[in-house]
């Protein structure tokens, strides 16, 4: 219990890490959900080069290993004069690289949605953009609630790899103590727990967006 006492006594290094992580998580998360609605309607658009430039991006980020991808932004980027923070090449590398999936995933919900509404929306006189945004995403968004919440809870994990660029966010930090103290199962067994608590979380509000959404239908 020993150890779990020096990582209770230096908690606020653990929450701080924890603090980074949600930051991280939820930023990118929201951003990568926004840019991946649009990218969404690229690869559902009529144009076939939208299409096409959209596929690449997507294929190319689901080839790419993560941590491939924050190594080339922290350590590649400078060599063309881009610099940046390891906290903002970590958000990037996370936004860019879920974009990807947030858009593969809303274009299969906007595949299954019925035609009938998308027929209705037209002849209520809505076309384009507004179409688009009042009548597909909305439902096309609630269909995709349960993916959403893998996917984010993926980007939780996918914070972990942000390590190898030292951001200070709750791996970083579990690893701190145990380098500093030698209790290794205690720091990441308590970082395991925070990020348990942190999914089962994300897990609940899934499933009452989830009754929301089947209340309304």
């Amino acid at each position: 219990m020993n150890g779990f006492t020096i990582v209770w006594d230096n908690r606020d290094v653990l929450l701080s890490g924890f603090a980074n992580t949600i930051a991280l998580s939820a930023i990118a998360a929201v951003v990568s959900l926004v840019l991946g609605a649009l990218l969404a309607m690229a690869l559902m658009a009529r144009s076939k080069a939208a299409r096409i430039g959209a596929t690449v991006y997507v294929d190319a980020m689901r080839c790419v290993p993560f941590l491939l991808l924050a190594y080339l932004i922290y350590y590649g980027l400078p060599s063309f004069g881009i610099r940046m923070s390891n906290w903002t090449s970590g958000l990037i590398a996370l936004i860019v690289y879920n974009v990807a999936y947030m858009a593969e995933l809303l274009r299969a919900a906007w595949a299954n949605l019925p035609k009938e509404s998308i027929e209705a929306g037209h002849a209520f006189g809505f076309h384009g953009l507004k179409l688009v945004r009042r009548i597909i995403l909305p439902p096309v968004f609630f269909a995709a609630v349960p993916m959403i919440g893998n996917q984010t809870i993926q980007i939780i994990k996918d914070s972990a790899f942000l390590t190898i660029i030292a951001v200070a966010e709750l791996t970083q930090a579990a690893m701190a103590i145990q380098t500093t103290y030698f209790v290794p199962f205690a720091s990441f067994v308590a970082a395991i727990a925070l990020y348990w608590i942190t999914c089962m979380a994300i897990e609940t509000g899934v499933a009452f967006v989830g009754r929301v959404a089947k209340a309304r239908q």
